[in-house]
């Protein structure tokens, strides 16, 4: 059978009944919606207090009003990027993580799809604890329940099936949902802003932030939306072929750059006006105090869209990795790690400050890949054969035994860029120092990218549609 990965179960996409396809090409027949629903994934799911983080981290590292807000609007123009590379699942029908293969050869796209994995896994385990926390005080503020160990097991396993529902229905019940807590999440936001907005303190610090200060707000800002970077054609691979780059661009790209960049710019008024060490408690703080149960049910709401996405995606990546299950079946494993890890969070011991250390360490890795992704894409004009993505040794993108040499070359070398000249709690490279602080770990995805162009740009060719 051509396609090996095809599910067994394969049926209609609709809202409330389990998807049945996962990572097989969706048949033309079965495409449907069109490019505005990913306006709606990509402003649901980026509803999420990290942004207000990152927002009062650009201050924390020296930075002015004005200048913290800038380094937010470009971070949230990188989602443009992110949305029009979803075209690649237009012309496919199928995952990111499958048309990497495209780039980096069958089996040496493998290593990569082991450590996506990971992250998402990683990411869902700190929202799932950022939520449940906020669920907790929510249900202690309004009385109805009694502090300890039984109040947070409830708050965890509400937050838990809220989560794991959705991503387990699969693609429509993911899109429909997230639109719909996107409205109430807008609203409240908004409501957030009014409140934190108007106190800021718009004067520029006594000295400037230096080149470590700006670098750091960079990769601050910019390690949300690369992070997305496996994930783009996931979502758009139900969508029509016609539908076009310009559209798709826009729409996804709309939806990130407004709720990252509005949560941002909230992050950095408030950091401008408060202690933001904790960033819940110091937002709250300038909160009136009807306000701080709906702002709690905020932080869970928005950890909750954000965790879906990277729920879901895990279980096509899990399929990407040669688990022989239908997506529904293999999203069980994702659910279970999820569950285990925050419940060690939460009742054994607190390491997710060891976590969020950790996964911000990947940027070493997956900046190179991303450039590498995106460098192919663009040399193919997006345009790959489908058959041979799924066709394993019998298909184009075996290259030498399952590598692409070109691919490899170009990710290695963005990733020795990317460590020497990291500045991280785990690992500080040996460039930095004589950088002057400045932390050029984002800049491993242009150094894979042009050399992959390098390598790559006379073997690969756009395929036959």
């Amino acid at each position: 059978m051509l396609h090996q990965e095809r599910t067994a179960d394969a049926g209609r996409d609709e809202v409330f009944q389990v998807e049945g396809h996962g990572i097989d090409p969706i048949p033309d027949a079965e495409r449907h919606g069109g490019a505005k629903d990913l306006f709606w994934l990509w402003f649901g799911s980026n509803l999420t207090f990290t942004y207000v983080i990152n927002g009062a981290l650009a201050v924390a590292f020296g930075l002015s009003f004005w200048q913290a807000t800038a380094a937010v609007v470009v971070g949230g123009l990188s989602f443009f990027a992110i949305s029009a590379a979803g075209l690649s699942g237009v012309r496919t029908g199928t995952a990111t993580l499958v048309i990497s293969r495209a780039a980096f050869g069958v089996r040496g796209n493998w290593p990569a799809g082991l450590l996506n994995w990971i992250v998402s896994i990683g990411y869902t385990i700190v929202n799932t604890v950022v939520g449940t926390l906020a669920l907790e005080a929510l249900l202690a503020d309004l009385g109805w329940a009694a502090g300890g160990h039984t109040a947070r097991a409830i708050a965890l396993l509400v937050t838990l099936a809220m989560t794991f529902a959705v991503a387990l229905w699969g693609h429509a019940t993911v899109q429909f949902a997230e639109r719909w807590m996107a409205y109430a999440l807008a609203l409240g936001f908004a409501a957030l802003l009014v409140f934190v907005l108007p106190g800021a303190d718009t004067a520029a610090p006594a000295e400037g932030p230096g080149a470590a200060g700006w670098s750091l707000a960079f990769v601050v800002v910019l390690a949300g939306p690369i992070s997305y970077v496996p994930m783009p054609a996931d979502y758009t691979r139900y969508l029509p072929r016609t539908t076009s780059l310009k559209a798709l661009t826009w729409s996804g790209g709309l939806g990130g750059f407004l709720s990252s960049v509005a949560l941002g710019v909230a992050g950095v008024a408030a950091a401008t006006q408060a202690d933001m060490t904790d960033a819940v408690a110091g937002a709250e703080g300038l909160l009136p105090n009807w306000f701080q149960p709906l702002f709690l049910a905020l932080i869970l709401g928005g950890s909750v869209t954000n965790s879906i996405i990277t729920l879901y995606s895990s279980s096509l990546n899990l399929q990407v990795l040669g688990i022989p299950w239908s997506r529904s079946r293999a999203i069980v494993i994702s659910a279970a790690v999820t569950a285990v890890g925050s419940l060690g969070a939460l009742f054994l011991t607190d390491f997710t400050t060891s976590l969020l250390a950790f996964l911000s360490l990947l940027i070493i890795v997956f900046a190179p890949w991303g450039g590498v992704f995106l460098a192919d894409m663009v040399l193919r004009r997006c345009t790959y054969d489908s058959d041979a993505l799924h066709a394993g040794e019998r298909g184009g993108y075996w290259y030498r035994s399952g590598w692409s040499p070109a691919g490899t070359t170009a990710l290695l070398a963005g990733m020795v860029f990317a460590a020497l000249t990291c500045d991280s709690e785990l690992w500080t490279g040996p460039l930095v120092a004589p950088l002057g602080g400045a932390d050029l770990t984002l800049l491993g995805a242009l150094v894979s990218a042009v050399v992959y162009v390098l390598l790559a740009r006379r073997t690969v060719t756009p395929a036959q549609p």
